[in-house]
């Protein structure tokens, strides 16, 4: 499972590192890092990591098919 994140569209809210905190994070300017970018999520943090998508309220994640 690979996610397409799009920054310019995250406001910072932090829930995506709320739900997967290992996957995702927030820096000290609220700009958020996705730990896996360019490869597959590994097995173990799938769970988390979809819904952590699912909880982004403004739509920035999303899993690429």
């Amino acid at each position: 499972m690979k996610i397409s994140v799009d920054y310019p569209r995250c406001e910072g809210h932090g829930l995506c590192a709320d739900q997967a905190p290992d996957t995702f994070s927030l820096d000290e300017d609220a700009e958020l890092t996705y730990h896996f970018e360019g490869r597959e999520v590994p097995d173990e943090h799938q769970l988390d990591a979809r819904a952590a998508v699912n909880a982004c309220p403004v739509a920035a994640l999303r899993v690429l098919p």
